[in-house]
């Protein structure tokens, strides 16, 4: 059974299948007859534009995934009408449409809830800053409008009548798995640099290689994406890094990475000296990535996999050799959170992830033991970094450092078996409800007062925290009145 706007396709044979054409349209035979299950707001969309004259066809994404079988709700449309003219479609068949974004000829219909952008056919004019068109030109046809698009894949039209419009080949490279650009490479990548991460975050997200031209053309044309204003590199590199291939990014297009991200360039083929290691910093930064994504089965959060990306960044800055020629990293963990502050703000990403990411980085080196009290203090210190919810930090700290330890040399990999020890112990305290902070202690300040007859000031927040601070040692559980019989000792104001 089917349920409404579910994406399933098939291929039918020619032969059985009656090509319902209009006559109107200016569109070539297809080279494949193809049916795909389009949600019944798609279609209505359709009908309100082919009823007003006008030919309309599902393009992007949607037509992507739904022939690798995958479900997606947002669906774009491009029609041979004019944002006006689609406009007032809309608008006579009762369905809201707003101008989103008339100057490149999109209007977006809100059918059935479902929004839908609906952009008039169109060539785009030069690229003069590397970044966006300098003028757009609308057009009449359909093969002119997709011969504009990045990648193959994304370059298909769809029509339920019609069926699938495919120029340049983008089936057969979703059969390959393979990412391909449209027509030359280089000439896509001096058009838009951004389209150069696109490539990696397609390749990753779909776990596809990249066509050997298309793989070139990134290495050449990596310094234009230097022309990109640093939020849309970041919105890029976010979804690369937040899908979870990050080694595989890294694989496949480094030198582009280097470029959106300049402090990752150090790390590549930098010999870290140490008989902790077994690789250079790049690669020990890649097995990270990968060694975090296995021990979450695929399911790290977003800072996790930032911070297992930037958690070395600073050690080539702080690089020092002994006199045995051996290598040392002093301070790169502090350094590394600086360092990760400033190019998460460059790239405009959300500060409450920027404070998790930093906090993990801070601290990946820091020494625990299977212990309540290293526990405690481990939870404490990620909660006053981050401003955020230090128990659900502190798995993701274990996994980074289990993680670190797998991707070091052989010997010292043992290290993540005590970790994971440390997490059945984190897993244990953590239902007892671990105080993060001195006021989660259960006793008030009033109470503090007058227990030792204080008046408000500093002094009662000095008491506070010595109790926070036994308790972090465990010393005293966190129940009033084992607090408060620490506090009637004779010697607690001394």
């Amino acid at each position: 059974m089917t349920c409404e706007g579910c994406i399933l396709f098939s291929l039918v044979a020619a032969e059985g299948m009656a090509m319902s054409i209009q006559k109107n349209s200016s569109s070539p035979c297809l080279s494949r007859p193809v049916n795909l299950q389009v949600p019944t707001y798609a279609l209505r969309a359709l009908e309100v534009l082919e009823d007003a004259g006008f030919e309309a066809w599902i393009v992007g994404g949607w037509v992507r995934d739904a022939l690798r079988g995958s479900f997606a709700h947002d669906i774009d449309i491009t029609t041979s009408a004019t944002w006006q003219q689609s406009k007032a479609a809309f608008e006579a068949a009762d369905i809201p449409v707003h101008e989103t974004g008339i100057a490149y000829g999109t209007v977006t219909a809100v059918v059935e809830k479902h929004p839908i952008e609906v952009t008039t056919y169109r060539c785009d004019g030069e690229y003069l800053d590397g970044r966006r068109p300098d003028s757009v030109q609308f057009v009449s046809r359909i093969e002119e409008d997709l011969a504009r698009r990045d990648f193959t894949i994304n370059a298909m039209a769809y029509h339920p009548k019609r069926g699938l419009l495919d120029l340049y080949g983008g089936q057969e490279d979703l059969s390959a798995r393979v990412i391909r650009a449209v027509g030359k490479p280089k000439v896509r990548f001096t058009e838009d640099a951004l389209r150069m991460l696109r490539a990696i975050r397609f390749a990753c997200r779909l776990s596809f290689s990249i066509e050997e031209k298309t793989h070139q053309a990134l290495t050449e044309c990596a310094p234009l994406l230097s022309q990109v204003a640093s939020e849309r590199i970041g919105s890029e590199v976010a979804q690369i890094v937040e899908a979870g291939h990050i080694a595989h990014a890294i694989k496949l297009g480094f030198p582009v990475l280097a470029i959106a991200i300049p402090e990752l360039l150090p790390l590549q083929n930098f010999d870290q000296k140490s008989p902790y290691h077994a690789y250079d910093v790049l690669e020990h930064t890649a097995r990270v990535c990968s060694a975090a994504e296995a021990l979450t089965a695929g399911c790290a959060t977003p800072a996790l996999r930032w911070a297992a990306l930037l958690h070395d960044i600073a050690k080539p800055e702080m690089f020092s050799v002994d006199a045995d020629g051996r290598g040392h990293f002093y301070g790169h963990p502090e350094m590394g959170a600086v360092v990760a502050k400033v190019l998460l703000k460059r790239l405009a990403l959300s500060q409450h992830l920027s404070n998790e990411v930093c906090a993990l980085v801070a601290l990946h080196d820091y020494d625990v033991d299977v212990t309540t009290s290293s526990l405690r203090h481990m939870v404490a210190l990620l909660a006053e970094a981050s401003k955020s919810d230090g128990i659900a930090l502190a798995y993701d700290l274990l996994t980074l450092k289990q993680a670190d330890a797998l991707a070091k040399a052989n010997p010292y990999r043992s290290y993540a078996v005590m970790l994971e020890a440390m997490r059945t112990l984190l897993l244990h305290e953590a239902k007892q409800e671990i105080a993060q902070h001195p006021q989660e202690l259960c006793v008030s300040g009033a109470e503090i007062m007058e227990v030792l007859s204080l008046q408000p000031g500093p002094a009662v927040g000095v008491c506070q925290r010595r109790l926070f601070e036994l308790y972090l040692a465990d010393q005293v559980k966190n129940r009033k009145e084992d607090l408060l019989a620490i506090l009637a000792q004779s010697n607690w104001k001394k």
